[in-house]
């Protein structure tokens, strides 16, 4: 994972197509969100890869997101909460800037990636999504082969090793190569919805980024699909960083190492370990919402 991010990548357009029971263990505990000054909230003992810093987000005059300060870290789940309209996915979006396709959008404060701000002038936001993927909430295989979907990204970046193996490397790991090894050439369109979008994570691993986004990857699928995507989360988490957005709290308890809840308004009220901010938030308006008394 040592390709560069930065403008000079040389990285082209096209890649932006490449464009969800408690029981974790406990870890360590987190701190809560100052609610009148932003903090940065919880140093965490593996070594940072997201940072904001006075993070906002306005479409037009909106305010989307209130300023976030939150450090994110390496190879572990984080999971973003919270009610709809709070801000989830535009702070996910935030991340591999896609909200840059959003005419209206303006992005305020830093957001850096291995300490390098995101929205530097020097930084190409094509080449940074090649770092920092991203799946989204509806699956969205390109209208090519189960191979091709894996090896479109290897291709346009030219990419010149055995194209062959990185494809079954990345079908082993999305979980999904013993169900179509002797299907490559079929359509990815022809898969279940839960293949579908493993097929998705495969594409989205093969130029091997760094980190991996996921907007409610499992909100349109059935349980035995949403299952077996909920154990590749676990599993991808062993090699890359996994940040996901979720309305489900419940698997967010199940899959993530940390949690960021955000409330009405677009502002981030906790992050910490999950064990405890599902246990024993410190903030009554988190307390309140994991328990159903609003959202």
């Amino acid at each position: 994972m040592s390709d560069s991010y930065s403008a000079t990548d040389g990285t082209t357009d096209s890649e932006a197509a490449n464009s969800t029971d408690t029981g974790t263990e406990a870890r360590r505990p987190g701190a809560t969100l100052d609610e009148t000054t932003p903090s940065i909230q919880e140093i965490p003992e593996r070594e940072t890869v997201i940072e904001a810093t006075d993070l906002t987000v306005h479409y037009g005059d909106v305010e989307a997101l209130k300023p976030v300060n939150v450090r994110l870290p390496e190879q572990e789940v984080t999971a973003i909460i919270g009610p709809s309209g709070c801000g989830k996915s535009t702070f996910l979006r935030c991340i591999n800037r896609m909200n840059d396709m959003v005419d209206t959008a303006r992005v305020g404060g830093e957001l850096r990636y291995r300490g390098t701000n995101v929205y530097g002038d020097e930084v190409d936001p094509v080449a940074l999504r090649r770092r920092i993927g991203m799946v989204f909430q509806k699956p969205n295989p390109f209208p090519k082969s189960i191979y091709d979907n894996v090896a479109y990204g290897l291709k346009i970046q030219g990419y010149d090793g055995d194209i062959d193996a990185r494809v079954e490397e990345s079908l082993r790991n999305a979980a999904l190569w013993d169900e179509v090894k002797n299907q490559l050439d079929s359509s990815g369109l022809d898969l279940s919805g839960g293949q579908q979008q493993r097929l998705c994570i495969a594409r989205a691993i093969a130029p091997d980024p760094e980190v991996i986004l996921m907007d409610e990857p499992a909100s349109a699928l059935d349980p035995v699909a949403t299952a077996k995507v909920e154990d590749l989360i676990d599993e991808l988490a062993e090699e890359y960083t996994v940040i996901i957005v979720t309305h489900n709290m419940q698997q967010a308890a199940r899959i993530s190492d940390k949690t960021a809840v955000f409330l009405t308004g677009g502002k981030l009220v906790e992050f910490g370990d999950t064990n405890r901010i599902f246990e024993n938030p410190e903030n009554q308006r988190v307390e309140d919402y994991i328990t159903g008394k609003f959202g």
